[in-house]
């Protein structure tokens, strides 16, 4: 398990126009936390979680982890950065090894993708493009796993089972997670914890315990309790698109894939 501080977060970016996505952010999460960060887009939740996996270094204040040391992480992005001359099997193996095969096939049936390990990502969805990375994400075995907006496009009873298989994993190992998520509902459902990003300040404005036992469904009268109360803070949210759009390759020669391939053994 592994916790983290957060000490005074902000990030500024010069282009559009000058301004502060995020600003004086203090947050900490402690060993073994599962919290959900929520907010509209916009509001800084993905560059926080960059912050945090040390993709993103042109930040002010700290970050402080317990051991002085980020512990093993994994990260699942918006797009499944998907290596896409390797088959799903390879970029899985990519994090673990040839010695883990047996274990990256198994993963991969827990996310319903069992018969598609030596697909190429062209051939699959983006839904299932995201269920690869997923899988790529839990058998890297982290010590704090980071998830960026992980179910989006998948349909309803499917991403019902991979919020599940989530938080089996969790609970299982033990590890700290971190949820980003546009939907309360579903940060509700997950996460021990709630903290909302305010929209245009880049400010924390919400962080709230939920102290509902697991397993959690969705459909539960307490979250729609929980749900109601802190619907105020979206109404000012504007609605993010969920159309099923399977995500061009990336360049070849991209920089944001030499980083990814660069860091993608570094982070397993």
């Amino acid at each position: 398990m592994s916790g983290l501080q957060l000490q005074g977060i902000t990030r500024e970016f010069a282009r559009p126009a000058a301004h502060a996505v995020l600003r004086s952010i203090d947050l900490t999460v402690a060993p073994g936390e599962l919290l959900g960060l929520v907010g509209p887009s916009g509001s800084g939740k993905t560059t926080l979680l960059r912050i945090i996996a040390g993709l993103d270094q042109t930040f002010g204040g700290t970050l402080l982890w317990p051991d002085g040391h980020r512990p093993k992480t994994a990260m699942v992005f918006q797009e499944p950065r998907l290596v896409p001359w390797l088959s799903i099997l390879d970029n899985l193996l990519l994090v673990a090894g040839e010695e883990h095969l047996a274990e990256a096939k198994t993963v991969l049936a827990e996310v319903e993708l069992g018969g598609s390990e030596h697909a190429f990502p062209a051939q699959l969805s983006g839904g299932m493009q995201r269920r690869a990375s997923l899988a790529r994400a839990l058998l890297a075995k982290p010590a704090l796993l980071l998830l960026d907006e992980p179910f989006i496009s998948l349909d309803a009873a499917c991403a019902g089972r991979m919020r599940k298989l989530v938080t089996t994993y969790w609970q299982k190992h033990g590890i700290t997670i971190l949820l980003v998520t546009h939907d309360l509902r579903e940060a509700i459902e997950l996460s021990t914890r709630i903290v909302a990003l305010s929209p245009a300040e880049g400010r924390l404005m919400t962080d709230r315990p939920i102290l509902l036992p697991y397993p959690r469904q969705n459909t539960d009268p307490a979250i729609e309790q929980i749900l109601e109360s802190l619907r105020p803070l979206t109404q000012d949210w504007p609605q993010p698109a969920t159309t099923d759009q399977t995500p061009a390759a990336p360049s070849y020669f991209s920089r944001a894939r030499s980083r990814f391939l660069a860091l993608s053994r570094s982070m397993a």
